[in-house]
C-alpha cells in the first residue's frame, strides 16, 4: 500500500485517516495533507466530532520520516518539514469540534506528539510511546509542549532525556496522556465508536465553547510551535543527526 491520507464524514462523525508503510512515520506531505483534512473536517457542518486514526495492524505511528530527515540540506527545508507537525497540532488544538485520538499500537516522537494533541486519546494496552528524538541529535521540541500540556513537567522530562525506554500504555493513561486502556482492537473500537456517536449528538455551540476553554493558554502556539521547529532544524543538519540517521538507515536494510 502507498501512504495515504484520506476523510469520510458518516453520521456526524468525521473520521481522518493517514498511513505509511513504514511503520506510519510522516513525510512532510502526509503532515500538510493531515492538518488540511482535520481543519476541513473542522469546519464541514456535517461533522460534528472528529477521529483521527491510523491504518495497518502495528505501529501507530512512527515518528518522523527519516528518509525525509536525512535529505534536509539547509535550515529553511528543516524548519518547512518539522513546520508540519505544528500545522497539525494546531490544527487540532484550534477545530472547533473534539478530536478523539485512536492509537492502536506503539507511538514514537511524533507519533506521541499526535496522540497528546487529541482532546480525548483512546488506546490499547501494547501502545506504549518513546519520545526518541534526543538520541537523533535534536529534541521534541514540536511536540513538547502539547505533551507537556498532557502530562506535565516531570513526565515529558523523563520521556524526553530517556529516550531509548518505553512507557507503557497504562503509564501513559496514569499520566493523562490516554483518557482510557482497552484490552483489544475490537474494544478499542468499540469505545471509540460510542464516544463519537455520543457526542455526534451534543450541542455543537457547546462543545465549541468547551473547546475553547480547555486549549485556554495556548494562544501563543501558532508562533511558538514554529519557532520550535526552527530549532529542530537547526538540528537536524548537524554531523550528529546525520550520522545517527545514516546508521539507522544501514541497519535496518
Amino acid at each position: 500500500m502507498e501512504a495515504f491520507v484520506k476523510s469520510e464524514i458518516k453520521n456526524g462523525i468525521g473520521t481522518v485517516t493517514f498511513f505509511h508503510p513504514q511503520s506510519n512515520s510522516l513525510p512532510g506531505e502526509i503532515l500538510r495533507k493531515l492538518a488540511d483534512e482535520i481543519t476541513s473536517a473542522g469546519n464541514n457542518a456535517d461533522a460534528k466530532v472528529i477521529v483521527l486514526k491510523s491504518e495497518g495492524d502495528k505501529a501507530f505511528c512512527g515518528g518522523a520520516s527519516f528518509d525525509e530527515l536525512s535529505s534536509i540540506k539547509n535550515f529553511e527545508e528543516g524548519k518547512k518539514f518539522f513546520s508540519g507537525f505544528s500545522f497539525v497540532i494546531n490544527a487540532i488544538r484550534k477545530s472547533p469540534k473534539f478530536v478523539i485520538v485512536r492509537v492502536h499500537g506503539k507511538a514514537v516522537g511524533g507519533g506521541v506528539g499526535l496522540a497528546s494533541a487529541g482532546d480525548y486519546t483512546l488506546a490499547v494496552n501494547d501502545a506504549s510511546i518513546r519520545l526518541s528524538e534526543l538520541a537523533l541529535g535534536i529534541g521534541p521540541f514540536v511536540v513538547g509542549p502539547a505533551v507537556e500540556r498532557k502530562v506535565g513537567v516531570s513526565a515529558f522530562t523523563a520521556l524526553t532525556i530517556n529516550p531509548t525506554a518505553w512507557k507503557s500504555a497504562e503509564w501513559a493513561r496514569e499520566k493523562g496522556l490516554y483518557a482510557d486502556v482497552f484490552s483489544t482492537i475490537e474494544e478499542l473500537d468499540k469505545a471509540v465508536q460510542v464516544l463519537a456517536e455520543k457526542l455526534s449528538q451534543s450541542s455543537p455551540d457547546a462543545m465549541a465553547q468547551l473547546k475553547k476553554v480547555i486549549w485556554e493558554g495556548t494562544e501563543n502556539w501558532d508562533t511558538l510551535l514554529i519557532e520550535r521547529a526552527e530549532i529542530s532544524g537547526r538540528l537536524v543538519l548537524s554531523d550528529f543527526t546525520k550520522n545517527y540517521i545514516e546508521k539507522f538507515k544501514t541497519k535496518s536494510r
